[in-house]
C-alpha cells in the first residue's frame, strides 16, 4: 500500500502498543463441546458395530467411514473450542495486525492491508435469525483489500455485543487511518463498478440497487401489458366498428329494396 493512502493524524490517534483480544462466544462453546462429544461417542459407537457385529463387508464398511468421519470432526471441533475461547478476534497494535480464527488456522491481516466495514448476513443467517433469535444480531467484515477472500463475524459470535461494538469501533479506526480500502490496487467487488469508484461498498445499498431494478422491470412489464391490453380492446373496438358498419349498409340496401318494390307495384297499379 502506498504510504499517501495513510492518515498520518489518526494513526497516531491509535494505540502504539498492546493485543486486544475478543473471545467467542461462550454458551456457542459449550454447545459446540457437548454436541462433538455426542457425534464422537456415536463415531466411536458404529465403528465398533462395524468392526464387532456386521459381517457384511459393504455395511461393515459404511459404518467404519461414517463412524470413523464422526469422530475425526467431532474432534477437530472441540479442538477448535479451545482456540477460539481465547480469542475469536484479535487486534494487535505491536504487530500491527488484525489477527482472526477461520476454522483451525489463525489469519493475521496487516493494518496497511485491512478495511472493515458493515456486513450482513446470507441466505441461511437472514432465516435463523428471523426465526429462531429474539436479539437482533449485526454483521462486520474483516477484509484483506488485496485479497480475494474477506471474512466476516458477528455479535451472535463474540462474547458479548459491547465486545462487537468495541471490535467494530476499532476496525473502523484502523481502516480509516491507513486507508486501504482506497488502493487503486485493492481487488474489486462486483458491485464496484469501475476503479475510479472509492466509495461505499455497503451491501444495503447493493440491495436497495437491486430492488429499484427490479420495481423498474415491473414497471416496464406492467407498461408493456397495459399497453397489449390497450391495443387489443382498440382492434376489438374496430372490429365491432366495422361489423356496426356492415349492419348499417345491409339495412340501407334492404329499405332500398323495399322502396324500389313498392314504387314498383304502384307504377303497375
Amino acid at each position: 500500500m502506498d504510504n499517501e493512502l495513510g492518515n498520518k493524524e489518526l494513526i497516531e490517534k491509535l494505540p502504539k502498543e498492546g493485543v486486544h483480544c475478543y473471545p467467542a462466544n461462550a454458551s456457542k462453546i459449550a454447545r459446540n463441546r457437548i454436541l462433538s462429544v455426542i457425534f464422537f461417542v456415536l463415531g466411536v459407537f458404529l465403528v465398533l458395530i462395524g468392526l464387532l457385529k456386521v459381517s457384511d463387508n459393504i455395511v461393515k464398511l459404511a459404518l467404519l467411514v461414517v463412524g470413523g468421519l464422526s469422530a475425526i470432526v467431532s474432534i477437530l471441533v472441540f479442538t477448535q473450542s479451545f482456540l477460539i475461547a481465547k480469542f475469536r478476534v484479535a487486534v494487535d497494535y505491536n504487530e500491527k495486525n488484525v489477527v482472526l480464527r477461520y476454522r483451525y488456522s489463525k489469519i493475521a491481516i496487516p493494518f496497511e492491508n485491512f478495511d472493515g466495514r458493515d456486513g450482513s448476513p446470507d441466505q441461511a443467517e437472514a432465516l435463523i435469525d428471523k426465526n429462531f433469535k429474539k436479539d437482533e444480531t449485526f454483521y462486520l467484515v474483516l477484509d484483506d483489500v488485496f485479497e480475494d477472500a474477506c471474512y466476516q463475524t458477528s455479535s451472535s459470535d463474540l462474547e458479548s455485543l459491547d465486545d462487537f461494538k468495541q471490535l467494530r469501533e476499532e476496525a473502523f479506526a484502523i481502516a480509516e487511518a491507513y486507508g486501504a480500502r482506497n488502493s487503486k490496487d485493492k481487488v474489486k467487488f462486483y458491485y464496484e463498478k469501475d476503479e475510479a469508484d472509492t466509495g461505499s461498498t455497503d451491501i444495503d445499498a447493493v440491495i436497495e440497487e437491486t430492488k429499484a431494478e427490479k420495481k423498474a422491470e415491473e414497471e416496464a412489464e406492467a407498461k408493456k401489458r397495459a399497453e397489449e391490453a390497450a391495443a387489443e380492446a382498440a382492434k376489438e373496438a374496430e372490429e365491432v366498428a366495422e361489423e356496426a358498419t356492415e349492419e348499417a349498409k345491409e339495412a340501407v340496401e334492404e329499405a332500398a329494396e323495399e322502396a324500389e318494390e313498392k314504387s314498383e307495384e304502384k307504377s303497375e297499379e
